[in-house]
Parts: C-alpha cells; sequence; structure tokens
C-alpha cells in the first residue's frame, strides 16, 4: 500500500492555461477513434501529412512480378526508407522481419487471377488475422463500373465494419478496366463513392487534366499509384504534381522496385512527398546516389 503520511498538497494546475486538445492533421479523419488516428499516424508523417507507401502486393492476382522475384533480396533492403509497406499476409509472415517498426497496409481482397475477371473478388483475410498481425490498415479492391462493381464495394463496406470494430481503418483501391476512360470524372466519381461509404483513405491514379478536383472532391486523403514502370524524371513528376495538387503522397511499387537503382529512386520520392523538391532537383538526388550505387 502506498504510504500517504508524507503526500505533498497538489498545487500544479495551471490555471491560467485552458486545456486543449489539437486536432488531428489528416482531413476528414477528425472524428475518428483514438485507435483508427494512431494507425494512419503510423502510415502518414504527422509533420508532413503525406506518406509514401511501397507497394509490393501485385503478385496476390500475377505472380512473381518483375522485380519482385525475391522479396528477401530486391525487397527487405528497401523496407527502411518507406514509411508504410502494402503488401499480402503471406509474404508478411514468410519474408518480411517482425522488428520492422513500418507500418503495414494489408491487402485483404482477392479471389481472382490474371487469367480470369478480376472484379470478380471476395474478402480474403479474416479480420481476426488481421488484428493478429499488427496492421496499420487494410486495403480493398473496388472496381467502379466493372463488372462485379456491386460485389466489390459491398467488400470494401463489410470491410469498414469489420475495421471500425477494431480500430483499423480501410483503404480503398480504385480499379480502372482496360476499357474505361481514365480522367478525373471517372476518379472523382470512383473517389467519392469509396469515402461516401466509409474509406478512411483512397488510392487511386493520377490524371493531369483536373486531378486537383478528385483530391478538392474527396472528403478523406488520397494517395497516388504509382502505376505502370515508366522513366524515373515523369515518376518524379508525376509524384510532384500529384502531392502539390492535394494528395496526400504516394503508394508506388513498380516505378521503385523496377528501377535499376530502387533505394536511389525510393530516397528520391521522399524527398518530392516529404520535402516538396522539385523532379529536377529529386532527379539530382536519384542520379547521384545512382552512381554510389
Amino acid at each position: 500500500m502506498a504510504d500517504t503520511e508524507d503526500t505533498k498538497e497538489t498545487q500544479r494546475y495551471y490555471l491560467d492555461t485552458p486545456q486543449k486538445t489539437e486536432g488531428f492533421f489528416l482531413k476528414g479523419c477528425g472524428a475518428l477513434d483514438w485507435g483508427m488516428k494512431n494507425r494512419l499516424a503510423r502510415i502518414f508523417n504527422p509533420v508532413t501529412g503525406r506518406t509514401v507507401m511501397l507497394a509490393i502486393d501485385h503478385g496476390y492476382f500475377q505472380g512473381p512480378t518483375s522485380g519482385l522475384e525475391r522479396i528477401d533480396i530486391q525487397i527487405v533492403p528497401l523496407i527502411p526508407y518507406a514509411d508504410s509497406l502494402m503488401l499480402t499476409r503471406g509474404i508478411l509472415r514468410s519474408l518480411i522481419p517482425e522488428a520492422t517498426p513500418k507500418s503495414v497496409v494489408l491487402r485483404v481482397s482477392g479471389g481472382t487471377s490474371i487469367l480470369k475477371e478480376l472484379s470478380d473478388e471476395g474478402l480474403a483475410v479474416d479480420i481476426e488475422d488481421a488484428v493478429r498481425l499488427n496492421v496499420s490498415a487494410m486495403a480493398v479492391q473496388v472496381f467502379i463500373g466493372g463488372e462485379h462493381e456491386r460485389e466489390s464495394i459491398l467488400n470494401m463496406t463489410r470491410t469498414v465494419d469489420l475495421g471500425t470494430r477494431f480500430g483499423i481503418p480501410t483503404l480503398a483501391v480504385t480499379a480502372v478496366g482496360k476499357e474505361m476512360k481514365r480522367d478525373a470524372r471517372y476518379f472523382r466519381l470512383a473517389a467519392r463513392i469509396c469515402a461516401e461509404l466509409g474509406a478512411h483513405f483512397i488510392k487511386t491514379y493520377y490524371v493531369e487534366d483536373g486531378f486537383e478536383t478528385v483530391t478538392a472532391s474527396c472528403p478523406v486523403p488520397i494517395v497516388m499509384a504509382g502505376g505502370k514502370k515508366i522513366p524515373e524524371i515523369d515518376a518524379l513528376t508525376m509524384a510532384y504534381r500529384a502531392c502539390q495538387e492535394g494528395a496526400a503522397g504516394v503508394d508506388m511499387g513498380r516505378n521503385i522496385f523496377q528501377s535499376e537503382h530502387p533505394i536511389a529512386m525510393l530516397k528520391a520520392v521522399r524527398a518530392v512527398v516529404h520535402d516538396n523538391e522539385t523532379p529536377e532537383r529529386a532527379y539530382l538526388l536519384y542520379s547521384e546516389l545512382a552512381r554510389k550505387d
């Protein structure tokens, strides 16, 4: 039992300083529970409000993608330079070091391969496993305009409901079919639907004409999808423009792990996202680091 005889009179009440509670730094997330905010703050840098996510979940529908043949050799050395990893539970359990301080965004939708209709997905991970793996968010593909649009939307809403029970946010990944037009009008539609139905942040593609209207009309953070491999200067320019036009960071995969110098490229992307470096200066950084590689 504590000794109360010598207890001093409490006196530090700071009566001249009103208590204040700081608002949360991500748009649209101020009303979330503490656990949700804490997990989002592991994904997004609280200082810059942005993130550099490393997407390595491609194998869940297309197998050993170029650059992802050996996760232990090609990806594990990149982990220190990313803010967050987007991946599957199989890769997480088998190859990612348990001591990593990086947050994990877990791919939880799946069910088809590139040999079938990709929009015909279901939920492929139980919420208990997401909790068991201590993930910071769950990612679900949403196929607005796809053959199985309704099912994919309901996959997302179920994930939102399940995640809310345990304080785990949901990332909605907007998927674009081959026959769909990739323009601001489509991405405004897709992002807004996902946000309206409860997604806590959205992953979508960059478009040169009107991307700022996509971010402005979406009430939660948007991260830019990297898409297919393009020249490094073009990828850096795309990331820069996306962030300047309202994106809260990027989720890049092929433009990093398919680069000839992945670590240099990841550092250059970080300079664009977190330091607002211009594409030209970031490319100079990439070139300098590549020469030392």
